[in-house]
């Protein structure tokens, strides 16, 4: 099978797509030069730095109306900036692998918070951890602000136990459903009372809201506390298997394949819970190049939007812009419509984000204007960026395309932009009418169906 094919394949899964400068990468390298260049890149690990403002003083119930205003404003501010540096880390960042592992369990992991520290917090520890051990990831999530506030469990104490915070970990973050009971939910609760943070984005256990009882929990008693719960999950094979399932679907293929995810797993339970072990069972198998597995996947609307912008570099006079085409595609990143995160696969598709998503490429390179607005709702943090915003949404994108002519020109740009071995009619490439013809090729190929799929 052709190489660029087999290298942009890895490219697309294990990153976000080939790059403008990846262009001789992928014709001269194998995916097992690919693939150790992408470990090695994301060896390192680094936070996004942001000067945030200090609110860890500020008490709601005793701030006036002008206080809490300012509040509001500042922090939705803050969250778009923290978006729009992460979204430029998964563009340009070296660290590949890093990015799409965050971004993949951040989808895991799915937290919706106002306070724009504690969503900082939670990104850089979950960036840091991505491609370190499970269990301390699971554990560092678990006690972060942002979880712990999104799943109530600061309301969780003793004699009064909140069970949000306890069903979640089990049912979407370790085990999945039908293999806990009722019971354990409600022992696991009492074990995470008093698990709380201070206003400066501390963890901390307040034993005097901490139930100090026995409990039962998947067959084990004793006076657990919650991070002995967690390890109690943690020894159960339903948490690798659950976990690598998850893994399997977003990076290989939506239709499991149950012998390999047991097989993954095992390795997986096996090498207490390292998450590079599995990545590098997938990513160096034959199985993962299977023609089943390739250009299978609908791109998210964060895959199809950063795997746009990494062949085509393009300057935005108004960045916030990109908040508002990732609502409008339904991928806002750190606003997960719930708990369970993100959609996937047809779940992207439907008669409005379709089109827009064939168009964004024209949109971009001023070919048409843009004709979508968001919707209507109660979303507080998209009505400041609106406000944010100017009334044209195109946002003024300029494309270098002294740079793309430089890297493409003298290629073949379907086997460069699709990850397809179907031709595309002409009279499809031809479509636009750009004086350049190497222009309206390459928008013509990116506002395909087929490069919707990667």
């Amino acid at each position: 099978m052709n190489s660029i094919l087999l290298n942009k394949h890895l490219l697309h899964r294990a990153g976000f797509g080939v790059d403008l400068k990846d262009i001789s990468r992928i014709k001269n390298s194998s995916p097992q030069e690919i693939w150790k260049e992408l470990l090695k890149k994301s060896e390192k690990y680094s936070p996004i730095n942001i000067n945030l403002e200090d609110f860890s003083a500020y008490k709601p119930k005793e701030a006036n109306a002008e206080m809490k205003k300012f509040f509001q404003k500042k922090n939705k501010e803050e969250n778009a900036e923290i978006i729009l540096n992460w979204y430029q880390s998964m563009i340009s960042g070296e660290a590949q692998l890093r990015e799409k592992m965050t971004f993949f369990w951040t989808g895991i992991f799915a937290t919706r918070n106002v306070v724009s520290r504690f969503n900082l917090q939670l990104l850089n520890i979950i960036k840091e951890n991505a491609l370190g051990n499970f269990g301390d990831l699971l554990l560092a999530v678990s006690q972060s602000p942002s979880m712990l506030q999104f799943l109530n469990n600061q309301q969780n104490k003793k004699d009064h136990p909140n069970e949000n915070f306890a069903r979640e970990v089990m049912e979407l973050f370790t085990m999945g459903r039908g293999n806990y009971t009722e019971k354990d939910i409600k022992e696991a609760a009492r074990a995470f009372t008093g698990w709380s943070f201070t206003p400066e984005g501390n963890f901390i256990m307040r034993p005097r809201l901490h139930d100090f009882g026995n409990k039962t929990f998947l067959g084990k008693t004793g006076n657990f506390n919650g991070t002995e719960i967690l390890k109690i999950i943690l020894e159960q094979k339903a948490t690798a298997k659950y976990i690598t399932k998850r893994i399997y679907q977003f990076f290989v293929n939506e239709k499991t394949d149950e012998n390999l995810v047991n097989e993954l797993a095992e390795k997986f339970y096996q090498s207490n819970y390292d998450i590079k072990t599995i990545l590098n069972e997938i990513f160096t198998s034959k199985w993962f190049f299977d023609e089943k597995n390739m250009g299978t996947k609908i791109k998210s609307p964060i895959e199809l939007m950063v795997g746009i912008q990494k062949i085509l570099p393009i300057s935005i006079e108004n960045p916030k812009t990109l908040i508002i085409y990732q609502k409008l595609l339904g991928q806002m990143l750190l606003n997960p419509p719930n708990v369970a995160g993100w959609p996937s696969g047809k779940a992207w598709i439907d008669s409005s984000t379709l089109m827009l998503r064939l168009k964004t490429p024209q949109i971009w390179s001023g070919i048409i204007s843009l004709d979508y607005a968001p919707k209507d709702d109660d979303d507080q943090n998209m009505g400041m960026m609106q406000k944010m915003l100017p009334k044209n949404l195109q946002g003024n994108f300029k494309i270098d395309w002294e740079s793309v002519s430089k890297n493409l020109k003298n290629e073949n740009l379907e086997d460069i932009l699709l990850q397809s071995k179907k031709s595309i009619p002409e009279n499809v490439i031809n479509e636009f009418e750009i004086a350049d013809e190497f222009k309206s090729r390459v928008i013509a190929l990116m506002s395909t169906p087929e490069y919707q799929l990667c």
